[in-house]
């Protein structure tokens, strides 16, 4: 076991004693190696950008004779040791240079905030002042959640040198992408969202906790208002301009979003890559698109995806997996090898509670389907006679969202009884299954539909059914079923064919698969009024009536990829 580096930190304040005890308890909770030095912080250090601007940034250097490499996070959610201390001190403590940075317009950064659009240049301005610090040694990696995992993508689009390794964790690359999953605003995520950064700079760190986790019960009555537009302001705080800026912008081919993109970085970057996702987060998507990307042009990636939501992603997974990859492609001198990543795919198995090492994701599997029947059931063939199942939507009274790829409040897998027993959602099950059934990817859905609205959606939830009658979400999708531009409304019977996100589930023995179809999940998804008006200027809604067909020349169905 290396012993621990006591020399007084040169420069910088040390770690208070209770900060001391906080790193020593996570290392043992989080299983981490053994720590190799203590740590000092130089606060509110300035940092040049290219138009005068200046950037205001938190480093956290070991004690160790320097110079070392270095991991960099860039970051709109401030400095404080609430959000630092996890994300900064385990590495700091076994060698690394830490450099906590604030964007710009955030936490005493100079300039305006708007998401991501300054984060390329800015990105690359700090790494120019970073070849200046006598304690940085050339090898830099960049790490972190979220927000902070675009800026990664941001800096790799014209990657430096010096960049040898990315950590990314429930991070996006593409902004105008998620914010209109499926092609319907995510109206819940966006506001929390806006609403976070709006109020962060007003309130105290765990007074910023509690909104966070109240958020969504919080914000309910006002995302029930109309129209969208103005919404922000309606939440208080500091100015948000951009939301009704993206509701005006409902079109993902408008130039407008070109800025809100880093999406070529993904197919460029040769940088070594660990990405962690969650089932359950918002960008989980994205996350699997950039693994395959990577994967597929042949760079050192890795994959691990827990069954967590956006905030639940856990730390005791997270950072022992992270700082092996850092030890891996910036080792520490003097530091013991890190173990090579047993496989380069790790998934967490919902439903049965285990992890699963891969050689590539999505593995090789057997299709599987079910037919839907009229009388709700899921069955092995296809009816012998066609049927119809009917479901309504009310825009004004809109089927409600429980559980799912949410930031907070209700997120991830939860009981979907009470919203399976209103009249506007539909549902159709197997009987008990006799062997356990394992999805592994995206399972496909295939409905012929019937709507007397051409503006109307289509929401499909894949849930798993306990004996009890426990009915959980495993994954989920919504079909916006409106005219493209210049296309005619389409109101008779069309097939809707939908791959849901990709998931590890296992059904075991004596559970259920439903699948869950109703016309709507609001306020996850702002709700399509029927009227095919701007989403954020619509004021009323007209209502849809949609026939699910069962049977005939082209049965609706549902398909797992099984393992």
């Amino acid at each position: 076991m290396p012993l621990l580096d006591r020399r007084p930190p040169a420069g910088g304040a040390p770690l208070s004693r209770a900060a001391r005890i906080a790193a020593s308890a996570l290392t043992r909770r989080w299983g981490l190696p053994a720590a190799t030095n203590e740590v000092r912080v130089l606060r509110g250090v300035d940092v040049p950008m290219r138009d005068g601007t200046t950037l205001r940034a938190d480093v956290y250097l070991p004690t160790s004779t320097g110079p070392h490499p270095t991991v960099l996070l860039r970051s709109p959610y401030g400095r404080g040791a609430g959000f630092a201390f996890p994300m900064t001190v385990p590495y700091a403590e076994r060698g690394y240079a830490v450099v906590l940075q604030s964007v710009r317009g955030t936490f005493g950064s100079g300039g305006d905030f708007t998401p991501v659009v300054n984060e390329e240049h800015d990105g690359q301005d700090t790494v120019a002042w970073l070849r200046d610090q006598e304690w940085f040694d050339g090898r830099l990696a960049t790490l972190g959640p979220s927000y902070l995992g675009y800026t990664q993508w941001a800096l790799a689009l014209d990657p430096p040198p010096e960049l040898k390794a990315m950590v990314l964790h429930i991070g996006p690359h593409d902004l105008a992408q998620a914010g209109m999953i499926d092609g319907a605003f995510q109206l819940t995520n966006l506001s929390i969202w806006t609403d976070l950064v709006a109020h962060q700079e007003r309130v105290g760190f765990l007074r910023g906790l509690v909104r966070l986790a109240t958020a969504e019960r919080r914000l309910a009555p006002y995302l029930g208002e109309l129209p969208l537009q103005g919404l922000a302001e309606r939440f208080g705080g500091n100015p948000a301009p951009w939301f009704d800026e993206w509701l005006a912008h409902p079109d993902l081919s408008d130039p407008y979003w070109d800025r809100y993109r880093a999406t070529p970085a993904v197919h460029s970057s040769t940088v070594p890559t660990l990405l962690i996702g969650g089932w359950q987060d918002w960008f989980l998507e994205q996350t699997l698109y950039q693994y395959a990307a990577l994967r597929d042009r042949g760079v050192d990636v890795g994959l691990t995806v827990g069954p967590w939501a956006h905030l639940g992603i856990d730390p005791a997974v997270t950072t022992p997996e992270s700082l092996a990859w850092l030890n891996v492609h910036l080792p520490v001198a003097g530091a013991e090898p890190a173990a090579p990543r047993p496989g380069r795919v790790r998934v967490h198995v919902t439903g049965a509670g285990t992890w699963r090492t891969l050689p590539d994701w999505p593995p090789r599997t057997t299709d599987r389907t079910w037919y839907l029947a009229p009388d709700g059931r899921l069955d092995d063939d296809a009816p012998a006679e066609p049927g119809v199942t009917t479901v309504h939507y009310d825009p004004m009274d809109p089927t409600p969202s429980v559980g799912g790829r949410v930031l907070a409040g209700s997120a991830g897998q939860r009981d979907n009884r009470d919203l399976e027993a209103r009249d506007d959602v539909v549902t159709f099950t197997t009987g008990p299954l006799r062997k356990p059934v394992e999805l592994l990817g995206g399972a496909r859905v295939r409905l012929s539909v019937e709507s007397d609205n051409p503006y109307s959606d289509v929401f499909m939830r894949l849930c798993d059914v306990e004996p009890n009658g426990k009915s959980i979400n495993v994954t989920d999708r919504l079909v916006r079923l409106d005219p493209a531009p210049g296309e005619e409304p389409v109101t008779g019977e069309r097939t809707v064919e939908a791959t849901l996100p990709d998931t590890a589930h296992r059904f075991r023995a004596g559970h259920r698969i439903r699948l869950q179809v109703s016309g709507g999940a609001h306020p996850r998804y702002a709700r399509n009024l029927g009227t095919g008006e701007p989403p954020g200027e619509a004021t009323h809604g007209v209502p849809v009536k949609h026939r699910i067909c069962s049977g005939g020349p082209s049965p609706s169905s549902v398909t797992l990829p099984a393992g």
